[in-house]
């Protein structure tokens, strides 16, 4: 158990009070940017944001970032969190973000971006992804100031609330078994054929969760948590936040003087199919749905008073075993760079087996505030994972965001591997069938401290 350090001077200068502030910036692209797979071509009426927490009170101050963006991996992660910990006055392993994993949006990766230039590859060609990452560090240059300027702007935190419910035909699970259990179909977010979709919802978390902090009767942040992929529609060349960003908009829009932040829960094999042929009107009607569930979390929310001693923040952190055919695809690239050439993807692959190599280790991250527990994981995790946790600690109110660091790519559990599927193949996973094992056993350290 790895617990983040804090000066001893400090520790003695602490009180029960608990402070919060909040920063919120604009990171989406401009016109003639290239997104993680195409041209950007116009913009949304809604934009990308960044948006987080900072709380104060607890030795070094906590931050909760979430991007709306596809993915933040590799050393593009270390890169955020290292920044915004200076900007917030403490240390990596005391900062989360997270990806809400739009697709009509950009990603960082600046591993994969090295990769690509050592192979004398433009890192900005698009087949399918950019890994050109000028405009990130803008971004991460602008989120530092953001950060530091909402230091002076902290409120008292005297209350937390916490509420549950269900969110109702968004979510349905991806993989369709034979008799035998292996994966016959794949329904991904947009399923033209009526009879795929005709198929059972599947396992999924229909549960949205939702942690707020008050100053007394006043609401100052109000953070949830659902676990889908987020897409109704994209490839458009629009930048958009998708159904997510619009429900969580429509919730500010309901209790304008807290802040809003919405994560994806562990979504990897969870999207919305079922429901969803393609057409252009369910981005409405999912973030209709989504903001419902989010209104009855709301109006379920019980309050109690917090204070300092109440909370926690516990950082276990773990090596994740790299897949193996990941070391054959190195072995390749060593006599040349056609896998980079026909496909620009293959350099996360290469940075995150480089990042494994080194023995780096990804940081799972708990806040533990009186009787709730939020779990930060990284990749695309599958919802058994946050299934698990729940049921770890039944006693808890218990929640989990998930697409944190992205070099894994998807992280399924070691009978998804024997069954297969898109998201555990070649395609979409940077992890062996052991990780079940690894993530199992740090979340149970984590929810049993």
């Amino acid at each position: 158990m790895l617990y983040a350090k804090v000066d001893p001077i400090l520790r003695t200068q602490l009180s029960d009070t608990v402070r919060l502030s909040s920063f919120d910036m604009d990171v989406t692209p401009p016109v003639g940017s290239h997104l993680a797979y195409d041209p950007e071509i116009n913009k949304w009426d809604l934009g990308l944001r960044a948006k987080g927490i900072i709380l104060f009170g607890s030795g070094l101050p906590i931050v909760m970032c979430a991007v709306d963006w596809l993915g933040i991996g590799n050393e593009g992660m270390d890169q955020f969190r290292n920044a915004i910990s200076a900007a917030a006055g403490t240390v990596p392993n005391r900062v989360t973000v997270n990806v809400l994993h739009q697709h009509d949006a950009p990603g960082y990766d600046p591993g994969a971006e090295q990769v690509l230039l050592e192979a004398g590859i433009d890192p900005a060609i698009i087949h399918p992804t950019n890994f050109e990452g000028t405009f990130a560090r803008e971004c991460i240059r602008q989120l530092t100031i953001a950060v530091r300027n909402s230091l002076g702007k902290s409120q008292p935190v005297t209350h937390i609330g916490l509420g549950k419910s269900k969110v109702f035909k968004v979510a349905s699970n991806r993989n369709i078994y034979d008799a035998s259990g292996k994966v016959r179909l794949t329904r991904m977010s947009t399923t033209k054929d009526s009879l795929v979709r005709a198929e059972p919802e599947g396992l999924i978390d229909p549960e949205l969760s939702l942690i707020s902090f008050w100053n007394n009767d006043k609401p100052v942040a109000v953070l949830s948590y659902y676990a889908t992929h987020p897409q109704s529609y994209y490839r458009t060349g629009v930048v958009n936040p998708d159904f997510p960003g619009v429900a969580r908009f429509y919730r500010q829009l309901a209790e304008p003087d807290a802040i809003h932040i919405h994560f994806n829960g562990a979504g990897g094999n969870i999207a919305a199919g079922k429901y969803n042929d393609g057409s252009h009107k369910n981005r409405l009607i999912f973030a209709e749905r989504l903001a419902e569930g989010m209104k009855l979390a709301w109006e379920s929310t019980k309050r109690e008073v917090v204070k300092a001693q109440d909370i926690d923040w516990v950082v276990e952190p773990v090596v994740l075993p790299p897949a193996k055919y990941l070391f054959k695809m190195q072995k390749e690239l060593l006599l040349t760079n056609e896998l980079l050439k026909k496909n620009n993807g293959n350099a996360e692959k290469m940075a995150w087996l480089r990042r494994s190599e080194s023995g780096n280790k990804i940081d799972l991250g708990c806040l533990k505030i009186k009787n709730a527990r939020i779990l930060y994981m990284p990749g695309e995790l599958f919802v058994e994972y946050q299934l698990a946790a729940k049921a770890q600690r039944p006693d808890l109110f218990v929640a989990m965001a998930a697409y944190g660091d992205m070099g894994p790519g998807y992280i399924g559990t070691a009978d998804a591997y024997k069954r297969g599927g898109y998201e555990v193949s070649e395609l979409g996973s940077n992890v062996a069938p052991e990780v079940e094992v690894v993530l199992m056993k740090a979340m149970k350290v984590l929810l049993q401290k």
